[in-house]
């Protein structure tokens, strides 16, 4: 049986990437909560916020182990699945490849001593220092592999001669157009989503009837990372929507189904699209928005697909993971906002059911938004896999083996999905925060 290797390439790809992506963002996220946590309770003489840091770090330890096999099988992939990209384009995306793997050692370094120093320390500021190149290392490792993408969607840094990339300035093709915004999304959403995730395992806690001091003390923390990084977050998002109104004006158009070169153009949220009339129908637009979102004026005029080539095209179908991206978005900002003033209104209460339901989901919901995000990015640079150079087609690889690869690796993800969940419930079953708290007599 013969098999397409692009499609089987482009579909390995997007099952490690999406299975990466899961620990990957909490493993950027997490150890902003973990540095936080110890400093609040090592300034407020709080054991709790201590013990709080305590049982994160355990879960992230976890979670870190996964990401790095993880994280490997895309570098390998990368050579093995799309030869031509790396042989043309990887003496320009090798220095931020090089940094992220240099980021992550420096990461890995210091946790590995902040594990193993917990009350090593006369003055526990010392060990709460050690966390802060954990939270440096696990950022920037965030940052140089996101600026390798960045370069794949507006690709600077070179001259092109006879199809080769000559006269390469690194530092150019790092921080070119799409940095910015890519950067600053990257790692807003992996600090709201693990935020959220955080607090969507206290809130289940608190509604199956715990109401330690502990967890409540557990859940502000986590829900103030979640405001303000859901702020951050919508912040990034008109930012991101100017970038691609002038740089990929035909991807913010497939994921706004917005054909027609026209001012005052809708924003058109939901619908279904019959893509061979490209009539949209239950859809809700509301006028002149996707102006503004792309140049700030209700009369700009946005670019329509129709005049781009239809090979061109992104795949339309990207606009359903546009949404499902905006609507979760907004769900988790106003949870955040909701929980707050719940929280600040004396006559209202924080941990009501309700109010912990909608936190439950939001951690899910927040993973979700991340996934959809990532494949509305990549999908949406479709059929280009270096943008206006290169197309994905041209650097697949011509090995007959990808196949197997595909089965192999889905296995792998499959066990691993299987066994992360139930090391981490049984790690925490174990040794429950109430069996810690009397262990250690924490009374305040």
């Amino acid at each position: 049986m013969e098999f397409d290797t692009l499609l089987l390439s482009r579909l390995l790809t997007f099952i490690t990437l999406a299975f990466h992506i899961i620990f990957a963002t909490i493993g950027v996220g997490l150890p902003l909560y973990i540095c936080l946590a110890e400093l609040i309770g090592i300034k407020r003489k709080d054991p709790y916020f201590i013990l709080l840091a305590r049982r994160w770090t355990r879960g992230y330890i976890i979670l870190v182990a996964v990401g790095v096999v993880t994280g490997t099988i895309i570098g390998l992939q990368l050579s093995l699945l799309w030869p031509s990209f790396m042989q043309k384009a990887g003496h320009l995306v090798g220095l931020p490849l090089f940094m992220e793997t240099f980021a992550f050692f420096f990461e890995a370094i210091f946790l590995g001593i902040y594990i193993y120093t917990w009350d090593r320390f006369s003055n526990p500021i010392f060990h709460w220092l050690l966390s802060i190149p954990v939270v440096i290392g696990s950022s920037a490792s965030a940052f140089f592999i996101t600026t390798v993408n960045a370069f794949m969607n507006t690709p600077r840094g070179f001259t092109l001669v006879d199809g080769s990339f000559l006269n390469v300035q690194p530092l150019v093709a790092m921080f070119n157009p799409a940095t910015p915004t890519k950067v600053a999304h990257v790692l807003t959403t992996a600090y709201l989503t693990s935020g959220f995730v955080l607090a969507s395992i206290t809130a289940y806690f608190l509604l199956k009837g715990k109401g330690h001091v502990y967890y409540k003390k557990a859940l502000h923390l986590s829900m103030i990372g979640c405001l303000v990084f859901s702020i951050f977050t919508m912040l990034n998002g008109d930012f991101a929507g100017k970038y691609l109104a002038k740089y990929q004006p035909e991807k913010l158009a497939a994921a706004e189904w917005h054909f027609e070169t026209e001012s005052r153009a809708k924003l058109l949220l939901g619908g279904i699209l019959d893509e061979e009339t490209l009539e949209v129908k239950y859809g809700i637009g509301i006028p002149a928005a996707l102006s503004i979102l792309a140049y700030n004026s209700p009369d700009a005029e946005v670019i329509g697909l129709n005049d781009f080539p239809r090979d061109l095209w992104p795949p339309l179908y990207i606009h359903y993971f546009f949404n499902i991206m905006i609507f979760s978005g907004m769900f988790l900002a106003f949870v955040a906002v909701l929980y707050f003033v719940f929280y600040y209104v004396k006559a209202l209460n924080s941990l009501h059911p309700w109010i912990l339901r909608g936190i439950f989901i939001g951690g899910p919901l927040a993973m979700l938004a991340i996934e959809s995000g990532w494949i509305m990015t990549e999908v949406g640079r479709q059929p280009w896999i270096l943008v206006g150079l290169m197309r994905t087609g041209e650097a697949v690889t011509t090995a007959g083996q990808v196949f197997e690869m595909l089965i192999l690796f889905t296995s792998l993800y499959f066990v691993l999905g299987l066994l992360v969940p139930v090391i981490l419930i049984r790690l925490f079953s174990k040794k429950s925060a109430e069996t810690e708290i009397e262990k250690r007599g924490i009374i305040l």
